[in-house]
């Protein structure tokens, strides 16, 4: 079983933002551990990661995402909202980390500034809390390419193209 901490938006988002009571939040962050560690007694391996953007790199994306016409649809008024409460967001997921970080179901924090060295660091870690068996690879071996039969353009010709604008 793989979490992310969007699994805990009780603890998170909903807090936060008002969409749960305190009661319904604290009931969350009591019975989480409880229900984790009667998963884990089942066999089943949990691993949850918490993707980890320090303030700066959210804004420059945030701002990204303002001025670039090919990624406003990515940014709502809740992002918004969201952006303004950074501090409230990190007292939350302190005190959710707190609480449902323990030993047979741990929370691993990836740190995702950059996000193609998150992608790696996160799916190499992943591999290494499962247990598995390398196989052998065979490599295939590609030969000759055949030669351009007469008659077959060199390239493919179109009426129409899309513009290369980047």
């Amino acid at each position: 079983m793989l979490y992310d901490r969007s699994w805990y938006n009780r603890a998170g988002v909903e807090r936060v933002m008002g969409f749960c009571t305190l009661e319904e939040h604290a009931d969350f962050l009591r019975m989480t551990p409880l229900f984790e560690k009667q998963v884990v007694s089942e066999g089943v391996r949990l691993i949850k990661y918490f993707f980890d953007v320090s303030r700066d790199v959210q804004e420059q994306r945030f701002l990204a995402r303002v001025k670039d016409p090919l990624r406003q649809w990515k940014i709502s008024p809740m992002d918004i909202e969201s952006w303004r409460r950074w501090w409230n967001y990190t007292a939350a997921y302190a005190e959710m980390i707190e609480r449902t970080d323990t030993q047979w179901a741990p929370w691993y924090c990836v740190q995702t500034d950059v996000r193609r060295n998150a992608r790696l660091n996160c799916s190499a870690h992943l591999l290494s809390q499962i247990p598995y068996e390398e196989l052998p690879v065979e490599r295939p071996e590609f030969g000759k390419r055949r030669k351009r039969p007469q008659g077959i353009p060199e390239a493919l010709t179109f009426s129409q193209r899309v513009p290369q604008r980047y």
